[in-house]
């Protein structure tokens, strides 16, 4: 028989299971804790699981844990029959020698960590025996960080079933006192929550019943369904601050109240290039009526829309009085979004604008909204970071925030740090109004600025100059004391305050040695903060520099046994499992992972979705669009010599996902694209190769694949309103995927994309282009850089990578922007890649029949033969191998390929 597969899900602190309603009968979470302590804002949390398996055969049981995306996992451990197997952190590089191994000898080969909102996943999974139980037990660390006067210890649950032990154990501990502490949240059961609140101690218990677990605000008959949140602050007054020491080193958190605020000159630059149409440029317009209301009437500010070219409201910095405001309101109402993006020009006036119109004791902010790549004007990305550099040149901090996925967050984070300043995205979801208003109240108030932190007696300190300190926020420095010696230990901190110089120090000279930390634990917060520090370091530097800085990271991260984005954890499984390895990506970076689970495939990544929700986007998935749309059926039709198909959009994705009628094989979100991957399988002297296709089969032991043999052309897109068509043409190469890309703009215009050369045909006018300067064809931008292909104009913005090395380079399109009009082929409403449009007509869910020595898969009652096999996934670089069932297209497909292939 086959092993079924149990799925554990934690979500945020705490445990999700199985995505469907499990069955007491073959298994039971009987027993699941958290366990998170607070001290000096520094929180440790461990999570433990502890499941049986009641049935009269071995099951594989999957653990998945979503975690806070600032904290660093320490610790996992599984007990199996009195046996511990515990995860070891490792360089990234040595991690992945031993999972390649592990893929190689087919085994299982990725614990899946991936980027969400503001969680990042784990998983791994263990096969247990008949009537046997496992224990899970991870640790992970967090430092948490103060926003508009609070601290938030935030738990989401959803078990998906009551738990007979279910216990949330919080103890909260502030030397200062802890001043409020509230508990909110639809957890937050009034009967099940036990809150105690001593001066400077905090206990939250909150212990539900199997029956309570059923009853509140967010549960139901599958048990517990929504958010626990602890949010609490500390007693604080106006002088240096809160410091602790022990065993020779310090932490120090500076947040002085009852400062006078400082006025604050500000300018907003915002994106309105034709990829913010729609809601996008709804929610930015609210968001920015929001902000103005908000000003204080000595503040001064300046209004600056950028699509192609420059808008101002005003040439210079106005007071922001009733009548100001108004006009400013109607302004920002009236910004309507077309063109290209041209966010080096933005920037640069906007620092103009700053420059241009100094004021004494005020500060000085320049906040930047975009959601897409530089298209107009430079667009090469190191030489806008060295404009923007110059032009600001350390005078005020640049906030860049990016809107959506389809923005280079990478560009706009080093930017924004080469410029004293945070990078932040904004989810493309109904709060997005909210997310913008509330990053501009964390900086709505500075209260000091030119922040000077000086430790006389100290080293090895993390980062000491901050540009302003704004009401709300903390700033927290650690450092070891030289020679582990208290008495000569002097902390100072500067800073210019609204009219004069202030000076904060500790009146009797020293420090005294708290004695009440553990050793360990201002230890550990001094290597979390200088962990973090230089990641953000790294991220400016080259060459050697940049080297020596990651070495220094590396090292303290395995050390203090870290994952980070430069380590990894391996866990090794009872003899005869698996070795899964853990990889902490950055922000936005399809992690590299592998698994054969069959809720992510072997090379599960991360989506994101325009509703703010996180999925897997695995090289064996497909995904579709939840936006309300017809289904059309499928036809073919002929336009100027190129074929297309219509594409399938789904309806209601919750309806769908209840239903299962139509597409059981998607991983259900609410998400813009669809997405199969394709490798190669060599072909041999005269026999054509064959293009490989994965096909995610949701809830089973492996996805689907097929072939696609030849170097054939298939039909991509087409916007009937626009003109707009493409079609790809697949290479004979191992290992490869498209030749060429012919994108039809209108009747007579072209563009047709090659690995070493774009060609314009207008008319009878043909222009070659090799080079990486930009390429105007009609009102569309293309521009080539190192490794990828921008082509974007009005709503749409496709990008084409380059895959492979020399001579076995080849192109793979990824859908990044679409127009909100209507669109066929499957790069309208869906996304890029081929033959997957074909997939709403099939049902994939399959019952494995073991056969000796082949196995059967039964599909729609039908029993087809298949073979297991590999492909690969080339929508990340390098691309990821799994493992997957091999049969032919049409049975894959449930309908004849030709009527895809021109």
């Amino acid at each position: 028989m086959e092993r079924a597969v149990l799925q554990i899900t934690l979500f945020g602190l705490l445990l999700a299971l199985a995505a469907t309603q499990p069955n007491k009968d073959n298994w039971d979470i009987y027993s699941f804790h958290i366990n998170s302590t607070v001290t000096s804002r520094y929180a440790t949390t461990v999570i433990t699981s502890r499941m049986a398996n009641r049935m009269d055969e071995s099951k594989e049981i999957e653990f998945h844990v979503r975690i806070p995306k600032n904290a660093f996992i320490s610790k996992f451990r599984m007990f199996i029959d009195g046996q511990v197997y515990d995860g070891i952190v490792k360089g990234k590089e040595k991690a992945r020698q031993q999972y390649t191994e592990a893929v190689s000898r087919g085994q299982s080969a990725g614990l899946v960590s991936s980027v969400g909102r503001t969680l990042e996943e784990f998983k791994t999974s263990v096969t247990v025996a008949a009537h046997k139980k496992v224990t899970f037990e991870l640790t992970y660390e967090e430092l948490l960080k103060r926003r508009l006067g609070k601290y938030e210890l935030q738990i989401h649950a959803r078990p998906m079933q009551p738990v007979k032990s279910f216990k949330v154990d919080v103890h909260i501990h502030e030397e200062s006192g802890i001043n409020i502490v509230e508990v909110k949240g639809g957890l937050a059961l009034a009967d099940a929550i036990n809150k105690t609140h001593a001066d400077n101690e905090v206990w939250v218990n909150f212990y539900p019943t199997e029956d309570q677990q059923k009853t509140c605000t967010s549960c139901g008959e599958q048990g517990l369904n929504g958010d626990l949140v602890i949010v609490y602050d500390v007693n604080r007054d106006s002088g240096l601050g809160d410091i602790k020491t022990s065993a020779g080193y310090f932490v120090h958190h500076f947040a002085p109240s009852s400062l006078t605020r400082i006025s604050k000159n500000v300018v907003f630059l915002i994106d309105r290039s034709g990829s913010m149409h729609g809601k996008k440029m709804q929610q930015t317009r609210l968001a920015l009526i929001h902000i103005l209301n908000d000003l204080s009437e000595d503040d001064h500010f300046g209004l600056i829309t950028f699509d192609g070219s420059i808008s101002y409201w005003k040439r210079e910095l106005v007071q922001a009085n009733q009548r100001n405001l108004e006009s400013a309101k109607i302004f920002s109402r009236n910004i309507r979004e077309s063109g290209a993006t041209n966010i080096n020009s933005a920037v640069l006036e906007g620092a103009s604008l700053l420059n241009a119109h100094p004021r004494e004791d005020s500060a000085s902010i320049l906040i930047l909204l975009t959601d897409g790549d530089p298209t107009s004007g430079v667009t090469n990305l190191e030489q806008i970071q060295s404009n923007v550099r110059v032009a600001i040149a350390d005078e005020f901090p640049l906030y860049c925030l990016g809107f959506g996925f389809d923005v280079n967050f990478e560009f706009l984070e080093k930017m924004s740090l080469q410029n004293n300043g945070v990078a932040r995205r904004i989810y493309e979801d109904s709060d997005a109004d909210l997310q913008l208003k509330g990053f501009y109240e964390e900086v709505a108030t500075p209260l000091l600025i030119d922040v000077t932190m000086s430790y006389n007696g100290g080293t090895n300190l993390t980062q000491t100059e901050f540009s302003q300190y704004y009401n709300g926020s903390e700033i927290v420095v650690a450092g070891k004391i030289t020679d582990n010696d208290i008495g000569t230990f002097t902390p100072q901190v500067v800073a210019i305050s609204s009219s004069k110089k202030m000076t904060f120090s500790n009146p009797n000279g020293t420090v005294e040695s708290t004695g009440t930390e553990s050793a360990d634990q201002i230890q550990r917060v001094w290597a979390y903060l200088t962990v973090k520090q230089l990641l953000e370091k790294e991220l400016l530097l080259s060459g050697a520099e940049k080297e020596n800085v990651k070495r220094e990271a590396l090292e303290l991260s395995l050390k203090y046994s870290f994952v980070t984005p430069l380590t990894s954890m391996v866990v090794t499984k009872p003899e005869g499992g698996d070795t899964e390895v853990l990889h902490k990506p950055k922000e936005g970076e399809a992690p590299q992972t592998g698994s054969r689970h069959p809720n992510i495939g072997s090379s599960g990544s991360v989506m994101h979705t325009s509703a703010g929700s996180v999925m897997y986007k695995s090289a064996d998935s497909v995904m579709y669009n939840s936006a309300p749309q017809a289904v059309p059926a499928y036809e073919s039709y002929d336009d100027g010599g190129m074929d297309y198909m219509d594409s399938l959009v789904i309806d209601d994705m919750e309806a769908l996902e209840e239903s299962a009628m139509l597409l059981p094989n998607i991983v259900f979100a609410t998400i813009a694209t669809t997405e199969v991957h394709a490798t190669i399988v060599p072909g041999k002297d005269n026999i054509p190769v064959s293009h490989r296709f994965l096909l995610k089969a949701e809830n089973q032991s492996l996805p689907l694949c097929f072939d696609v043999t030849g170097d054939v052309r298939l039909k991509l897109l087409h916007h009937p309103t626009s003109e707009l068509s493409v079609h790809g043409e697949l290479d004979s190469v191992t290992n490869g995927g498209f030749r060429r890309i012919v994108i039809q703009l209108n009747a007579d215009l072209y563009v047709d994309v090659e690995v070493n050369k774009i060609t314009v045909r207008e008319g009878s006018r043909i222009t070659h282009h090799t080079g990486q300067d930009p390429i105007t064809a009609g009102s569309w931008t293309i521009i080539r850089r190192d490794k990828e292909i921008d082509v974007a104009g009005g709503d749409t913005h496709l990008v084409i990578l380059i895959q492979g090395k020399d001579t076995q380079s080849f192109l793979w399109p990824v859908l990044r922007q679409q127009s909100s009009d209507s669109a066929e082929g499957i790069l309208g409403q869906l996304s890029f890649l081929v033959v997957c449009a074909l997939c709403p007509a099939l049902n994939p869910v399959y019952e494995e029949v073991p056969q000796i020595p082949f196995t059967k898969l039964r599909i729609k009652d039908q029993e087809i033969d298949v073979t297991r096999a590999n492909a690969a996934d080339y929508s990340i670089s390098p691309p990821l191998t799994l493992d997957c069932w091999l049969l032919s297209a049409d049975s894959a497909l449930q309908r004849r390929l030709e009527a895809f292939i021109v």
